[in-house]
């Protein structure tokens, strides 16, 4: 693939957009693609707004996506999504997660959380929602979410070349790998 690809992931302090990252950017590197990553905390251990950047391709120059160069955004949360989405190029696909996280002005009360934010969404980019939470309390254990986001961009992106259990067992932790190598197919399903 001589285009390089450009992938923001967008969410919310602790909800694992880093960890989704590394493995997306590790599976990445393995399968042979030059792979740049820059990632943004922010205020992220308060819940604020935490961004990575993936840029991959035969040779990449700078991990920097510009506002409307992303050929695919994925959102762990709603209000994200909409933050970002001037990132996304014309062309490009949303993924997003069915999920609220109050910002403090809502949990204050000083502002209300958006009702209609995915149908917003869908009237103005080519949009894919995912309830992931739902999915990964089934799985029995809601942290699994970002793997499950991360299932989605996989099939998403016909990434089917990487050894993503292999990434996974190298990147998680022993306990946790099991219920993520389920995350992340399920992910892939929906």
């Amino acid at each position: 693939m001589d285009k390089v690809k450009n992938i923001l992931l967008v969410g919310v302090g602790g909800q694992g957009i880093i960890l989704a990252s590394k493995l997306l950017s590790k599976g990445l590197m393995d399968a042979g693609y030059d792979v740049k990553m820059s990632e943004v905390h922010g205020m992220a251990q308060r819940g604020g707004s935490v961004t990575t950047q993936v840029r991959y391709g035969k040779k990449v120059y700078s991990p920097i996506i510009g506002k409307g160069q992303a050929d695919i955004i994925v959102a762990f949360e709603k209000m994200e999504a909409m933050r970002w989405i001037e990132y996304l190029n014309p062309n490009g696909k949303l993924v997003v997660n069915n999920y609220s996280i109050p910002s403090v002005p809502i949990l204050t009360g000083e502002a209300q959380y958006p009702k209609d934010i995915l149908d917003e969404l869908k009237d103005k980019v080519d949009t894919k929602v995912i309830d992931a939470a739902n999915e990964a309390r089934e799985l029995g254990n809601i942290r699994t979410q970002n793997v499950i986001m991360l299932g989605s961009l996989s099939k998403a992106l016909g990434l089917d070349e990487v050894d993503w259990e292999g990434v996974i067992k190298e990147l998680v932790k022993e306990k946790y790998i099991d219920i993520n190598i389920k995350a992340f197919h399920r992910g892939r399903e929906l």
